[in-house]
């Protein structure tokens, strides 16, 4: 788009319920690229697809070489790096996750989402939440959170009371110290404002993402009303580039290629 001075991107794209070719036509008539995630960790993860070893990642990766799309994972959990080598993680060109598994009952990973997911005291969940943000930030090689600030349906009628100020800042100050990118999500209308404006004040990166499943991918009318609003431009966007995923980065720095 000529009205602004970066590429525009999707970068939350699910393949669930198409293939690639749609996708990637969807693509080219929407003229958004595509950023192309699969679930990836350990099997414990349960999706349609979960990729969770080197064969699997490989094979993920060559179906969308010379493909006009970016090659990402949407990472499950905080042990998802133990499945994979450097090598396999080499092709990747970023790597997005979210906070909404969290630990639940016995360690187990309860998904937010789902139906019946006790919650509990809302504040004492909040602050469990914003930590467990900042935990998935700093523990893992992330170069994208997605779905940031979501909130689980019982929730979300409080949720300007609930995403409090020192909450929105403790996320946003850990993203730009660990330089991850947040999503402004087009398939939450998330973040808010006042979200928004402290990330951007604070130097943060942002990404624009559907979380969309065909044919709900690149259409990014919220994303876009927030970069003309807050009048974004390159410098303040994360573009991903081959092989470019962090983690990618420190593994070939640590085995110095």
């Amino acid at each position: 788009m000529a009205e602004f001075d970066f590429p525009i991107q999707d970068l939350h794209v699910h393949l669930d319920r198409s293939t690639l070719d749609a996708v990637l036509a969807l693509s080219k008539e929407r003229n958004v690229t595509f950023g192309i995630v699969e679930h990836a960790g350990t099997k414990e993860n349960q999706y349609p697809v979960v990729l969770s070893n080197d064969a699997e990642l490989t094979a993920y990766l060559q179906m969308l070489e010379g493909k006009p799309a970016l090659k990402g994972i949407q990472a499950e959990w905080i042990d998802w790096m133990g499945c994979f080598s450097p090598a396999a993680l080499a092709g990747l060109d970023f790597v997005l996750s979210d906070a909404m598994t969290l630990s639940g009952k016995d360690g187990q990973r309860a998904k937010l989402w789902e139906k019946g997911v006790e919650i509990g005291d809302p504040q004492v969940f909040m602050d469990r939440y914003v930590d467990w943000h900042v935990k998935v930030m700093t523990e893992e090689p992330l170069d994208i959170l997605a779905n940031v600030t979501w909130l689980p349906d019982n929730l979300v009628a409080d949720y300007d009371a609930l995403w409090t100020e020192p909450r929105m800042t403790k996320v946003i100050e850990t993203a730009v110290k660990q330089e991850i990118a947040l999503e402004i999500s087009s398939g939450y209308n998330l973040p808010k404002l006042p979200f928004l404006k402290l990330a951007k004040s604070a130097g943060a990166k942002f990404t624009f993402g559907s979380n969309g499943r065909y044919p709900k991918m690149g259409l990014l009318d919220y994303p876009l009303q927030i970069a003309r609003e807050f009048s974004l431009t390159r410098a303040d966007m994360f573009l991903p580039t081959p092989g470019g995923a962090k983690i990618a980065r420190r593994s070939a720095d640590k085995h110095g290629t």
